[in-house]
């Protein structure tokens, strides 16, 4: 369905400009709640997606977070020297590296729940739980065709 043409097409605020002004708001509060366990929002992601065992290579987390491989090892290296995650080689293939939360890591992914809900109360403040609700659902919409969420998310 078509829904925008060019000579009506809003370049300020455009609907893809303010889905990315959104995400920008909510890794800038991800950031601010992260600050007392010295992490940001990007290697949250990271420790969520590996707590959620959703992937456990740097490629695959690439592929989730859509990073380069140069960014990944980065972050990845950021992370283990925090003691956060290890790099573990697999005993079938050992040229390949799975990455495993540590103790310090797992302690920390216990609290994701409660730091994530602090995070999305404050970027969803001004909305009513209705409105909450429908915006998931708008989303999901969107993002199930898309193969991004599996079609149970969607009904939901």
């Amino acid at each position: 369905m078509t829904h925008f043409k060019p000579d009506h097409f809003s370049l300020r605020y455009s609907l893809g400009h303010l889905i990315h002004l959104v995400n920008s708001l909510k890794d800038r509060l991800l950031d601010k709640h992260l600050v007392a366990y010295d992490i940001t929002s990007a290697q949250f992601k990271v420790l969520l997606i590996l707590a959620r065992q959703t992937a456990d290579t740097p490629a695959e987390l690439c592929r989730c977070l859509s990073l380069d491989s140069g960014a990944m090892t980065r972050m990845v290296d950021r992370l283990e020297s925090k003691g956060l995650i290890a790099r573990v080689r697999s005993t079938t293939d050992r040229r390949q590296v799975r990455l495993e939360l540590t103790a310090q890591g797992h302690s920390l992914s216990e609290q994701i729940p409660q730091i994530a809900a602090d995070a999305m109360n404050e970027l969803t403040g001004e909305l009513t739980r209705s409105e909450v609700d429908e915006l998931e659902r708008l989303l999901k919409k969107m993002l199930v065709p898309a193969g991004l969420l599996p079609a149970t998310e969607g009904e939901q």
